[in-house]
């Protein structure tokens, strides 16, 4: 079997180590070597000339966009399929002729038809996946890692979601899961029905809000029902004052 040259180009190592593997179990796939900047990703890209590139937009020295286009300064047409977590860019990675365009957190199975895409590609983007990124679907399920085991995490079933600049927790019938993703990379993807989100690094899941009362800053401090309390920023407080009946 004919094996496509692999080369990733992603600066979180947990989100790099994803990929890889799922490379690893992609019998078409060998992965050349992992980048974890621009910089060092468009020379080993000029040295290796790898035939597939997955590429995070968001990556210090140089961003990805910068990168495909030295890459095609250069001369090099590999196929590449972008990995971010934010979608603002989608209509210039198209433009650059990227053969797809995944929203993380997207799934093995998006990321399988992704592969296929891009191997089978022609220079016109894919429309199906442009109208993924302009209307991202709804999550239903988030797959997680725990103790050595993939566990499925139904969004109805999660409470809270909490995160630093990397990284999220979330919480679920009462356990906790870290996963590799910011949690900007969930907020689009969530019901804004059914999530709140209370300040950048905390998203509820209402159904699971017991009251909401202010504190001397008139802030509104939430309380879960399984009694964590979270105070959300003063413009969601104010929103929420405007929204009460």
């Amino acid at each position: 079997m004919t094996t496509i040259t692999t080369l990733i180009a992603e600066d979180e190592p947990l989100a790099a180590e994803a990929l890889a593997d799922w490379v690893h179990d992609t019998p078409s796939l060998k992965l050349v070597a992992t980048c974890a900047d621009g910089e060092s990703a468009l020379q080993t890209i000029k040295d290796l000339e790898p035939q597939l590139v997955l590429l995070d937009i968001e990556m210090p020295a140089l961003n990805g966009l910068q990168v495909l286009r030295g890459v095609r300064d250069a001369g090099l047409k590999p196929a590449v399929i972008f990995t971010t977590a934010y979608d603002e860019h989608a209509l210039a990675a198209f433009e650059l002729h990227a053969a797809d365009y995944l929203l993380k957190p997207f799934s093995r199975e998006r990321f399988d038809e992704a592969v296929d895409h891009a191997l089978s590609r022609s220079e016109a983007p894919p429309l199906e996946a442009l109208e993924q990124v302009r209307e991202p679907q709804r999550l239903t399920r988030i797959l997680v890692r725990d103790r050595g085991m993939i566990i499925p995490v139904a969004v109805d079933t999660i409470e809270l979601l909490q995160s630093d600049s990397k990284y999220t927790s979330i919480t679920s019938r009462g356990q906790s899961y870290l996963v590799r993703l910011p949690i900007t990379s969930f907020e689009q993807q969530l019901d804004p029905q059914r999530f709140l989100k209370l300040h950048r690094g905390c998203i509820v899941n209402l159904e699971f809000v017991q009251s909401m009362k202010p504190n001397e800053s008139s802030q509104l401090v939430v309380q879960m029902r399984d009694g964590t309390r979270i105070t959300a920023s003063r413009e969601v407080s104010r929103k929420l004052r405007e929204q009460s009946l």
